[in-house]
């Protein structure tokens, strides 16, 4: 297809604005469309026309009818609450938003193709997961937040492409990203001056680099039209205790029955939604053979080397020991407060 037509949601985050201006430079894209709720922090390319609207809004349907929209971008799925304003905010937007966006590509005559930036969180994470999931296998574990959000927008994207079968879809679910210009909770929990673990676990985790992010995306929308779904992420794991020492933190292990008191005190910190805690308790690795041999996409970046650019370009600051004193001392207090002890009064029921 020439002088290609591109619409992308979730445009003014940073994933889509990297994705915006890449498009911006291919030939081949004689324009983008870029939406989002809220205004990017820089003004975008001269090829891309913002449109300043939530997904729910009607505008959305008359900018896709007459847009003449070839291929719609779909990254407007949010895993933060607090940002949105809320975990009811969050999954209206999320749930509702793609209901509405679905809805205007439905009476899009030009649309051929249709690109879902999901995730990996689809999958949960529990202590009875497979070793390494495939995308074939059944996957009910999220039952609140983003995790369960991302499960029904895909749904209805699957059910969007039995109405439009004209059109292909592809649906992308991508690791953890990270990179030097990647904020996401993830990040900001590796930027904390300790790393709360839950004591006597160690998960294995996948990392996807923020410019192998940009590449996936650009492959299944620019390049040869592939339907399906595929695990994208970097070659290879990481231990988080290896991920915590890359980064250059000292943890900080946590007993399990504290771990939701501790995980509240995230979410008020770094936005941490509760399938996020899970996984970093119990990790989650996705086989991306179907992304290699049937997208025809691999990373550049293995999941190792994509955290160490990471850690190397926003992490390496030096922590003094009076700095881990203090946090510790701190961690310890919430802790006492959140378990209904009183410190240095006595204990019953043996050591906790």
């Amino acid at each position: 297809m020439m002088a290609r037509r591109i619409l992308v949601t979730g445009a003014a985050r940073s994933t889509g604005r990297r994705l915006v201006a890449a498009l911006a430079e291919e030939p081949e894209v004689a324009a983008v469309v870029a939406v989002d709720h809220r205004e990017p922090p820089a003004p975008f390319p001269a090829k891309v026309a913002f449109l300043d609207t939530d997904l729910r809004s009607p505008a959305l349907v008359k900018a896709v009818e007459s847009a003449g929209i070839d291929t719609c971008v779909h990254l407007g799925v949010s895993a933060e609450p607090l940002a949105a304003g809320g975990r009811p905010t969050m999954k209206e937007r999320n749930v509702m938003g793609t209901m509405q966006l679905l809805a205007a590509a439905y009476h899009a005559p030009d649309l051929r193709r249709l690109v879902l930036k999901s995730t990996t969180a689809v999958y949960g994470a529990a202590p009875g997961d497979p070793a390494v999931w495939t995308e074939t296998m059944p996957h009910d574990t999220p039952r609140h937040g983003f995790g369960k959000d991302a499960i029904q927008v895909e749904d209805y994207v699957r059910s969007f492409n039995r109405r439009r079968s004209d059109v292909t879809v592809t649906v992308l679910r991508l690791a953890n990203q990270v990179g030097p210009t990647v904020d996401n909770p993830l990040t900001r929990y590796f930027e904390l001056p300790m790393c709360p673990t839950v004591f006597g676990f160690d998960p294995r985790l996948q990392f996807l680099h923020e410019q192998d992010t940009v590449r996936v995306l650009l492959r299944a929308a620019l390049g040869p039209a592939v339907h399906g779904t595929f695990n994208v992420a970097g070659d290879g794991v990481v231990l988080l205790s290896q991920a915590i020492r890359i980064a250059g933190k000292p943890p900080l292990p946590i007993p399990e029955p504290l771990v939701g008191s501790v995980a509240e005190l995230l979410r008020r910190t770094v936005d941490f939604s509760p399938e996020q805690v899970g996984f970093l308790q119990y990790g989650r690795v996705a086989d991306t053979t179907a992304a290699r041999e049937q997208l025809g996409f691999s990373p550049k970046w293995s999941s190792p080397h994509a955290f160490e650019d990471f850690a190397a370009s926003r992490l390496r600051k030096l922590v003094t020991q009076e700095q881990v004193t203090t946090v510790e001392r701190e961690a310890l207090a919430a802790l006492r407060r959140a378990a209904g002890w009183f410190g240095g009064g006595p204990q019953t029921g043996g050591a906790r």
